[in-house]
């Protein structure tokens, strides 16, 4: 009669069963932990490989950099010195170009307050006044430039466009532009169109 095998001979032993268990659920358990560190990342210590964004080359008021930079060093100056007649008329300069003209005025007046008598600060002033809405002050600044320099050019033209223009007074512009061609015969509009041309348009 053949002998019966042991049911162990068949079967794994239970203590290895468990041992064998207790491995793999160790295993299993460190596996896990190492998965979760690689998605998650290093808390703190994210890094980006985006490029820093460029410096804007304008301002969101519409100044560029280097307007913006002289109106703060003018303004600076006028404060520490505001008898810089220079600084002023600089200043009325940079917001006349970034079309500021209430800024303007205010700086232009304060120039020709130190410096009653400067034809061509009365006619950027009177230009910032056109501006602003206020063409009797444009008027009034242009006739005071013709009086300190009779034979200054562009305040004469200016005034026969807010004659023309703002005033609709196109007698009263004729009459100026003809003034002006006494004085010069070849005078020129600003965009180069001779002012004996530009008087047949009005």
């Amino acid at each position: 009669m053949a002998k019966q095998k042991s049911p162990e001979g068949n079967f794994v032993k239970k203590e290895t069963m468990l041992i064998v268990a207790l491995i793999a659920l160790v295993i299993g358990f460190l596996g896990g932990v190492f998965y979760s560190a690689l998605q998650s990342g290093p808390t703190g210590s994210v890094q980006t490989t985006s490029a820093p964004p460029q410096p804007q080359q304008q301002q969101a008021s519409g100044l560029t950099r280097e307007q913006a930079s002289d109106i703060l060093r003018l303004e600076q100056e006028v404060a520490t010195n505001p008898t810089n007649v220079d600084a002023w008329t600089r200043l009325g300069h940079v917001y006349f170009d970034t079309n500021n003209p209430a800024k303007a005025i205010r700086a232009y007046e304060k120039s020709l307050e130190l410096r009653p008598d400067d034809p061509n600060v009365l006619t950027d002033l009177g230009v910032m006044y056109r501006r602003n809405g206020q063409p009797d002050k444009a008027l009034a600044t242009f006739d005071r430039a013709i009086a300190v320099d009779p034979r200054h050019e562009q305040s004469r033209f200016n005034k026969g466009i807010v004659l023309r223009y703002d005033m609709n007074d196109r007698e009263g512009a004729v009459k100026v532009w003809e003034e002006l061609l006494a004085i010069n015969p070849n005078a020129l509009a600003p965009n180069g169109l001779p002012v004996s041309e530009a008087i047949k348009s009005l």
